[in-house]
């Protein structure tokens, strides 16, 4: 059961660990978000999620976290509603330049805009270390090094002037408070999907010598993101607004 639900649950809530620094840039996150509400953005939250090569097949190596297994990352996007009529991409985790990530994040601001007019675009904000700097009992901020290694793609340097240019404005949910972003119960519907489902997608091919297996890996995302409905959407966008309600009385 352990090697099943460890993909799904790797974003784990220490809400004990909120320091006076991490709650200010939760409310000045909740503060802008609400302001762009007011001048009529409407709220789209964008995300991605890394699909293991295990996760697709089924099969369980030991020790298969150090092994290096091909990822694939799933962008797509969705509002209060659910998902947003915008084709959402799968990429080969390890080969993707960094403009074909540009390119997809212009063109993603562009579809908003036809869309639905001016957007608050809403992503994760990267894993960040804490460390004291030489001579100094401050803290200061530092990257992860899984995120160097792993970057979010839609982390881009250029992602904010992209965004202004077409009208909208792009937001981070702090990384202590990433349960503020409702795609990752989204993402995790759509992996209990693959699990439950991958063999109605999988042919095999049994011949003298050796056996094959071919997995209909487009048909299998996109069926997973299907089953994913608007209700399910609604039910994690409400509790993320309670959340937002709740942190919006107590920090102020």
């Amino acid at each position: 059961m352990h090697r099943i639900v460890n993909p799904l649950l790797k974003h784990i809530i220490h809400r004990s660990s909120h320091d006076a620094t991490s709650r200010k840039l939760c409310l000045q996150y909740l503060k802008s978000l609400r302001i762009l509400h007011l001048n009529d953005y409407k709220t789209i939250f964008l995300g991605e999620t890394d699909l293991s090569e295990s996760l697709i097949t089924g099969d369980k190596f030991p020790y298969e976290d150090n092994l290096n297994w091909p990822a694939w990352t799933v962008v797509h996007a969705g509002n209060s509603q659910g998902w947003i009529p915008w084709r959402y991409r799968v990429y080969l985790r390890d080969d993707l330049p960094l403009r074909q990530q540009d390119d997809m994040f212009q063109e993603f601001c562009d579809f908003l805009s036809i869309t639905y007019g001016k957007c608050a675009i809403v992503v994760k904000e990267k894993k960040r270390l804490r460390v004291k700097t030489e001579g100094s009992n401050q803290e200061g901020d530092t990257i992860h090094p899984q995120a160097i290694s792993h970057p979010n793609l839609l982390n881009i340097k250029h992602c904010p002037e992209i965004a202004r240019a077409t009208g909208h404005e792009l937001l981070s949910v702090p990384f202590d408070y990433n349960y503020l972003h409702p795609m990752d119960a989204v993402w995790s519907s759509l992996k209990w999907f693959i699990i439950n489902n991958r063999k109605d997608f999988s042919l095999t091919s049994l011949e003298r010598t050796y056996s094959y297996q071919c997995i209909l890996f487009s048909d299998l995302i996109g069926k997973g993101i299907e089953a994913t409905s608007p209700s399910k959407w609604k039910v994690a966008v409400n509790k993320v607004r309670r959340w937002e309600n709740y942190y919006l009385d107590k920090f102020s």
